[in-house]
């Protein structure tokens, strides 16, 4: 298992806000443990992590006007 950092030093490490490691961790994309009252994120996973692109998935290209049949 990897080293366990607070969320704080998560967004540090990542340059962005607590609110932000806060929502990855809600929405399960990091995991973490809770000790002592707070919640802790693995310092590997935080480092490894990588964004999925934003918004809504682009349609696939169809035939628009070709029917089957």
């Amino acid at each position: 298992m990897g080293k366990l950092i607070t969320q704080a030093e998560a967004a540090k490490l990542r340059g962005v806000s607590i609110s932000a490691i806060n929502y990855l961790v809600k929405r399960k994309r990091v995991r973490s443990v809770e000790k002592f009252g707070r919640v802790l994120v693995y310092e590997d996973e935080v480092k490894n992590y990588k964004a999925r692109p934003a918004g809504r998935p682009a349609k696939k290209a169809t035939a628009k006007g070709k029917r089957k049949g």
